[in-house]
């Protein structure tokens, strides 16, 4: 049976038109951009095999364009541009939640852009939102890339930026790929070095946010800061 033959409140767009997309799993979501299955396999079964065979969404809407197309899924490369097209949009409209000039006025709205800027890298990476005097603002910058494991972080390249910024305060912020943002002892380490370094020319750390898989973990909330 194909999904023009289930009934409407069954169909995976027709259920996101009236129920909303949270209404719709995984495999349904995937099955709108994949539109049509093949033969004895609707789209929604499709789907159903592609997270069978990848182990998560994650791993799907991680396929390089440039890959072998794999026709058993009906996965070719304007299909996954249309994926990664609609991931860019989602973490566009995520990012209007907070942009420059915006005032920080809590941890939870940092605590939300940076996750949707970090959290789905496969190393770590280090970056820094600059502020002027009144929380506001001035600048978002990934400084430092590395490993599964961790990232270098070179206390002079923050201090020169911040300068270059004007920056009277900021907020540090880097991701775990492991997705525990529980803080290893180096990243406290870090964070008093990097308190200290910014001191001598002024500049307040609010705060330093560890960003995990499914929750992200604030230094000045716990008490670190």
């Amino acid at each position: 049976m194909t999904i023009t033959n289930w009934p409407l409140a069954e169909r995976p767009r027709e259920k996101l038109l009236t129920h909303g997309s949270k209404s719709l799993s995984n495999a349904e979501l995937i099955a709108i951009f994949l539109r049509t299955g093949v033969r004895g396999k609707t789209a929604v079964d499709m789907a159903r095999d592609l997270l069978n065979e990848y182990g998560s969404l994650k791993k799907i809407l991680s396929l390089n364009p440039n890959t072998a197309v794999n026709s058993l899924y009906g996965i070719g490369k304007a299909k996954i541009a249309m994926l990664k097209a609609a991931i860019e949009l989602g973490q566009r409209y995520l990012e209007e939640d907070i942009h420059l000039g915006e005032t920080l006025i809590n941890s939870d709205i940092s605590k939300r852009f940076l996750t949707h800027r970090l959290r789905d890298y496969p190393h770590e990476v280090f970056a820094c939102l600059f502020l002027n005097n009144q929380n506001q603002i001035i600048c978002f910058e990934e400084l430092f890339h590395g490993t599964l494991t961790e990232a270098n972080v070179y206390p002079r390249e923050v201090v020169k930026h911040s300068l270059q910024h004007n920056a009277a305060k900021i907020i540090l912020a880097h991701n775990h790929p492991s997705g525990n943002p529980t803080p290893s002892q180096a990243d406290k380490d870090i964070t008093l070095l990097l308190i200290d370094a910014l001191a001598l020319i002024g500049v307040q750390v609010l705060d330093h946010i560890v960003i995990g898989a499914k929750e992200s973990l604030s230094f000045a909330e716990i008490g670190l800061i």
